[in-house]
């Protein structure tokens, strides 16, 4: 399922990238909540088809979730840590079994402190310049936030023109319904947080996540 990144004459010089995103085209992003529910919402989107799950540093037990995640889907599941914001947390990551960490910003000492541990980092960038330096400094992948502000699949669909060598993770702002629109728009997949977890992390109602996970995976599959 996964690849190798390999640079076209025409693309400008890049580091070895290793392993590109694999894990399907969509990410699920779980913040917030009491804790109490993690277990049972990672469960409900692998279930509907989800494939890479990232569970956010300010979410109660994303610890313990986290390396429960890697343990009972191994390679199954790309699980990774998102909100990211030193290096420290690259290490506790790696440590619980992530395969990747995500960021909202650009922070060279976090992605070679990933490299040095063996997982992926998806740093946050926004413009042409952040994306290139991003994909340069060896991102996996790029993650463009906050994507539906920043102008939707139209801005990214104009800055890939350019750079179609960059694997774009878009995220923030992302519908269910329009997820499939940014894969149109040249992503490699979309990343999305409460229009598809909603209340669950609160609630535990796993019933209706279910619904909207399911929706989210045909949609994209068309």
């Amino acid at each position: 399922m996964s690849t190798h990144h390999t640079s076209t004459g025409d693309s400008p010089s890049v580091p070895d990238h290793g392993t590109r995103h694999g894990a399907g085209p969509a990410v699920a992003i779980l913040r917030g909540g009491t804790g109490e529910h993690v277990e049972a919402v990672v469960d409900t989107l692998v279930g509907a088809g989800v494939r890479a799950v990232e569970l956010t540093t300010n979410t109660p037990r994303w610890r313990e979730g986290t390396a429960w995640t890697a343990r009972r889907f191994g390679d199954g599941v790309s699980v990774g840590v998102g909100t990211v914001l030193d290096p420290e947390q690259v290490d506790d990551a790696a440590d619980l079994g992530a395969s990747f960490v995500v960021s909202p910003h650009l922070d060279p000492a976090i992605g070679e402190r990933a490299h040095e541990r063996g997982i992926g980092w998806y740093p946050g960038a926004a413009t042409p310049t952040e994306i290139v330096r991003a994909w340069r400094l060896g991102a996996r992948a790029v993650k463009l936030f906050p994507a539906a502000q920043l102008g939707g699949p139209a801005y990214l669909r104009q800055v890939l023109a350019p750079l179609d060598f960059v694997d774009v993770v878009p995220t923030g702002g992302i519908g269910i319904d329009d997820a499939a629109d940014y894969l149109a728009a040249g992503a490699v997949a979309v990343g999305l947080g409460s229009p598809l977890v909603g209340d669950a992390l609160g609630t535990g109602d796993t019933v209706a996540l279910r619904s909207r996970a399911e929706r989210l995976v045909a949609g994209l599959a068309r």
